[in-house]
């Protein structure tokens, strides 16, 4: 799907190890995330990473640099419950994602939770997901099950679509 090198953002990316890893891996990093302290810790975690770049922003008005080949998100989507918010988030990702690349997204599934941390959440299946990113087609979905620190689970709807116009 990706070859290193490519440029992947991870949309809300917190402290997720996932940025460090990839960019050990060859990629080209963009971790997003609308909270400085945890920008501030992954840029102190990867300090002198010239393959990481670091973006403080709301996802729903971003307008990157240069597109990227791979958008991430796990579980960020879900919290734009309001469809002017899903509306300027998909924005986001057509402004972000080049043609031919790919969108790989994790949101709670139609059996998933209600709210989390207490808020309201949208859920999705790989058809409301593949309809709400139009000018994507849906490559590949599955759900699963994620256990939570607190030891509840919860449902996730997984999928990967790829930017054809």
């Amino acid at each position: 799907m990706t070859a290193p090198s490519a440029r992947i953002a991870i949309v809300g990316a917190g402290t997720t190890a996932l940025v460090g890893e990839l960019a050990a891996a060859g990629y080209q990093v963009v971790a997003l995330d609308v909270s400085s302290a945890a920008v501030a810790l992954l840029r102190e975690q990867h300090e002198g990473v010239e393959t990481i770049s670091y973006e403080v922003a709301d996802v729903r008005a971003w307008h990157p640099s240069e597109q990227v080949d791979t958008w991430h998100d796990r579980a960020v989507f879900h919290f734009l419950v309001d469809d002017t918010d899903q509306q300027a988030y998909v924005d986001s990702v057509r402004r972000a994602v080049r043609i031919g690349g790919h969108l790989v997204i994790a949101t709670f599934a139609p059996d998933g939770p209600e709210q989390c941390s207490g808020l309201p959440v949208a859920r999705h299946d790989a058809a409301t997901l593949s309809t709400a990113f139009g000018g994507f087609e849906l490559i590949d979905s599955f759900e699963s099950d994620h256990a939570t620190p607190w030891g509840s689970v919860q449902r996730f709807t997984h999928a990967v679509l790829r930017r054809v116009g």
